[in-house]
This record gives structure tokens, sequence and C-alpha cells, in this order.
């Protein structure tokens, strides 16, 4: 399978590698003058490099960002994640109080009824 594979890849490279082959012999061909040409395809490769370098500057910032955003993300749920363990601290807490509170007041009414009943 990996064989099949190469083959398709190195088609696609001489098909890729014709194509430019042509284009430059047709530019060598074409009506102008060979300095007209060799102008042109120096502003186009002017063009094209200042092109990726804004392209490389935009996914640059774009990487930048979304490291900063996922940072901020790990510590708003670092900062969450310690909220949620004082919350359950505290709940905790105030069962535990409530609990004491039920019990303390059972043990009101059972001596109350005790003293009831006889």
């Amino acid at each position: 399978m990996a064989e099949n594979e190469n083959k398709v890849m190195a088609g696609a490279l001489l098909i890729l590698a014709g194509g430019i082959l042509g284009a430059g012999i047709a530019l060598l061909y074409a009506p102008q003058s060979g300095q007209k040409t060799r102008k042109d395809i120096g502003r186009y490769a002017k063009k094209a490099r200042r092109k990726g370098e804004e392209a490389l500057e935009a996914v640059e910032d774009f990487t930048d960002q979304v490291g900063e955003m996922a940072e901020a993300v790990g510590e708003r749920a670092s900062e969450i994640l310690d909220q949620g363990k004082d919350m359950a601290y505290s709940a905790k807490k105030g069962l535990l109080k409530a609990l004491e509170e039920g019990e303390a007041r059972l043990m009101k009414e059972r001596s109350r009824l005790a003293k009831l009943i006889g």
C-alpha cells in the first residue's frame, strides 16, 4: 500500500514540475521582451514573498493569541477549582453544624418527652 502512495506522490510531483516548467517556457516565448518578463517575474516574486511574510505574521499572531487564551482558560479553571474546594469545605462545615443542631434539638425533645411520659 505504501508503494502505491509513493507512486501517486511521485506522479503528483511530476505533474507539478511539468506545470512549472511549462509556465517557464511559456514566459520565455511570450511576445514581450525578456527584460520585461524578468522584471515581471521579479515583481511577482516580491509580491508573493510579501504576501507570504504577511501570512506568516498572521499565523504567528494567531498562535500567540491561542496560547494566551489557553493560558487564561487554565488559570481561570484553576481559580474555579479552588473556589469549588472552598465551597465544598464551607458546605461540609454547614452540614456538620446543622447535624449538631439537629442532634441537640432531638436530645432536647427526647428529654421533654421523657418528662411528659414519666
